[in-house]
């Protein structure tokens, strides 16, 4: 199986939240994730961020933002070229996903917790 390197924007040490169960989730069946909040913490062994990184190689961003906060992300996203983002339900967002797909983006609407759960990822 592809490890894909994987950034969850909105995460969020709150365990009933799905940026932490997607977190989770995306590290039980390996794939590299680096966790971006508004808060630093820690999800299991993965520290949330507050910063920017400049990753390389990034195949999948998903959003756990509405589409008001994901704005403030724009330009970082666009900047580090994933091969997708992922709008999961509650994030969709027609300005973003356009400017995503206009740079060579694939944008998704799905839930990343589902597509891990049937094998879609």
């Amino acid at each position: 199986m592809h490890n894909k390197k994987t950034i969850v924007l909105g995460a969020t040490e709150n365990p009933s939240r799905y940026s932490y169960l997607a977190v989770e989730k995306l590290r039980k069946y390996g794939h590299p994730v680096i966790a971006i909040g508004k808060q630093e913490g820690n999800i299991g062994d993965t520290p949330i961020i507050t910063s920017h990184p400049d990753e390389k190689e990034v195949d999948t961003v998903t959003l756990y933002l509405n589409p008001q906060l994901q704005k403030q992300y724009y330009d970082y996203i666009l900047s580090i070229h994933p091969k997708r983002v992922i709008f999961n339900p509650g994030t969709e967002n027609d300005e973003f996903s356009e400017l995503v797909k206009a740079n060579g983006i694939e944008p998704q609407e799905a839930c990343t917790l589902v597509l891990l759960g049937t094998g879609q990822y």
